[in-house]
């Protein structure tokens, strides 16, 4: 099993970050800062021991914010003394952002420039938030600069920090009601050199279509002109919830908004009753009944069974066929029972469909049962 994050995350980073505040601020008292940072951390999970420290560190820098920050920013570079190769190095700086978050808001311009540096070591995404509840049209402003900005990570700010539904952040209301200032920024840089901010500007455009799927469908149809690979790449994984649902602006974008002509069969699901963590193998068949090649997007779709009894729909990609005319294909997938921090199993009937073009077809159905029969 793989070791809790919280586990790299100890008392390590509040003495780290005492060290190096304490080489460009002399009257920064670490003793006390770390009494009392130390006052219940070790019960706290990750994220609360980010907050934890921030504002440990409001209480022992200078009230001044503008003078506590200038403090901040001048340690950034200061040597840490963690060990080398941690998987979460950049979290050293989680409770920076956060300190930002809670204590900057009232100073702009300072705070900015605290994004701007963090962002570079760490992410700026979270933090950004408050800024964009309380300063709108400032922070749009800021972000349309970053947008041109020589550094990848700022410019990944820009599409990552004004996601409407980014995960494990607050929600951008007033963007998922319009998103059109949101979509003049990813326009920006839809044809950014690096895939880790194209990457960002896909999962951008993907949780606009959560809420506008229309628009969704519209702007990929239009950054499809004369697109690039690297662009046509941002489009597919931008379009990946609205195939996924079945929608058909999106699937037309692709090119499946037709209904497939083709047939299914010989579908096996086995074995047809699973023992929760045991596997099952999804297997049909796909032909062209028609005397033209066809491309055909083929996924499933599990209805899982959930605690209240009721079902959720869970997609699977599979392929994208390219049937000859008459031709047939015979595709398979295993899929696992075991326990998911994604997903919790209940015994029950799972129904299986396949997608063709976003459209179902029943495939059959397995038991899913909690302790194997004798």
């Amino acid at each position: 099993m793989a070791e809790p994050l919280v586990n790299q995350f100890g008392a390590d980073v509040p003495e780290a970050i005492a060290r190096m505040i304490a080489a460009v601020h002399p009257a920064f008292e670490a003793a006390r800062f770390m009494r009392d940072v130390l006052q219940g951390y070790d019960e706290l999970a990750l994220m609360p021991r980010g907050k934890h420290i921030a504002r440990a560190l409001y209480r022992h820098l200078p009230q001044d914010y503008t003078q506590a920050i200038h403090i901040l920013l001048a340690s950034l570079d200061q040597p840490h003394g963690r060990p080398a190769g941690l998987s979460m190095a950049s979290f050293l700086y989680l409770p920076h952002t956060m300190f930002v978050a809670e204590f900057g808001l009232n100073h702009f311009e300072a705070s900015m420039l605290a994004e701007y540096q963090l962002t570079q070591r760490f992410t700026a995404e979270f933090s950004i938030r408050p800024f964009f509840q309380q300063h709108e049209a400032a922070t749009l402003a800021r972000f349309k600069l970053w947008a041109s900005d020589p550094n990848p990570h700022v410019r990944r700010l820009v599409s990552e920090g004004s996601r409407p539904r980014l995960p494990w952040a607050s929600r951008l209301p007033v963007f998922q009601k319009n998103p059109a200032p949101v979509l003049a920024l990813l326009d920006l840089l839809k044809d950014d050199p690096e895939l880790y901010v194209r990457r960002s500007v896909a999962n951008n455009l993907n949780d606009i279509g959560k809420d506008h799927p229309e628009l969704l469908a519209k702007t990929a149809k239009q950054w499809l002109k004369g697109a690039s690979d690297e662009r046509r790449w941002i489009v597919q994984h931008a379009l990946r919830s609205a195939v996924k649902r079945g929608e058909a602006g999106a699937l037309a974008v692709l090119g499946f908004g037709q209904s497939a002509n083709v047939e299914v069969g010989k579908a096996s699901l086995t074995p047809k009753r699973v023992v929760m963590g045991e596997k099952v193998n999804i297997a049909f068949e796909v032909s062209n009944t028609s005397a033209q090649p066809q491309e055909v997007l083929v996924d499933f779709c599990i209805h899982y069974v959930k605690a209240n009894g009721k079902t959720s729909a869970k997609v699977f990609k599979l392929k994208v066929l390219r049937l000859a005319p008459r031709e047939t294909v015979r595709l398979s997938k295993t899929v696992s029972t075991a326990e998911m921090t994604t997903r919790k199993h209940h015994a029950g009937k799972h129904r299986v469909d396949v997608l063709l073009n976003g459209q179902a077809r029943a495939l059959g159905a397995f038991e899913l049962a909690s302790v194997a029969t004798k």
